[in-house]
């Protein structure tokens, strides 16, 4: 894709991926709006139980959520669509997770090697890496996206994303659950996106090896293994 090829002329939108993240959305939002004050902030709640929606609104994001959980991929998608269907429409999207608290705020390094034309997808990696299982669930990820579409990848689950907009659109709607992150890989290189990786500082909630984190992990690889089956058939599920 030619990198004068962007869309709309709205710069950017961020979208947080949030679930009972009270705790920590706040700050996310703040560290943002600081780094991109003319950008629309979306927080994506997933039915969130805590008071995430509230503590976001009051940090000034705008709010996209609904009355029971729908996982990570269906409701970073509503966020989306509402982000697109907004005016201006954005030229960049911004997607990061929601316990980032203000090391949100080094994501610019991302946003902006989209607008130098770099890449059409920059995602994070990790400079510093916090908890975590044996590897499984990750390893099956670097495994399924290479075997879809042949990217090589260090951080292939990471939700820290910028995006053209028109990569957006090519990925939307967004694989299930956890799976979301395969998905936009997969279904962006296949579209004939750019795709590239950055280390960043970041810090966030991390899992460690507890009953909670193997639960976790378990679900991540369940969400894994629905897209790669369906990506390895040439098709695409709703989320």
């Amino acid at each position: 894709m030619d990198a004068e090829e962007t869309g709309g002329g709205g710069g950017l939108a961020a979208i947080v991926a949030a679930r009972n993240e009270a705790d920590r959305v706040g700050e996310t939002v703040a560290a943002l709006r600081a780094a991109f004050p003319a950008a629309a902030i979306w927080v994506a709640d997933d039915a969130s139980s805590d008071g995430t929606a509230e503590v976001a609104m009051t940090a000034g994001a705008q709010v996209v959520s609904r009355g029971r959980p729908h996982g990570k991929g269906a409701n970073v998608t509503a966020a989306a669509e509402a982000a697109l269907s907004a005016e201006p429409v954005p030229e960049v999207v911004l997607l990061c997770d929601g316990d980032l608290g203000a090391s949100a705020a080094r994501l610019a390094s991302l946003v902006e090697a989209v607008e130098r034309g770099e890449c059409d997808l920059a995602v994070a990696s990790f400079s510093r890496r916090v908890g975590g299982g044996f590897g499984i669930a990750l390893g099956f990820a670097h495994w399924a996206i290479h075997s879809l579409c042949g990217a090589e990848t260090t951080a292939p689950i990471s939700g820290q994303r910028a995006l053209r907009v028109e990569a957006l659109r090519a990925t939307l709607p967004f694989a299930r659950g956890f799976g979301m992150e395969i998905g936009i890989s997969v279904d962006a290189v296949r579209a004939g996106y750019r795709l590239r990786e950055y280390e960043i500082d970041l810090e966030h909630r991390a899992t460690g090896r507890t009953a909670a984190g193997f639960l976790h992990r378990a679900a991540q690889l369940r969400d894994f293994t629905r897209v790669y089956l369906s990506r390895m058939s040439g098709g695409r599920r709703p989320a």
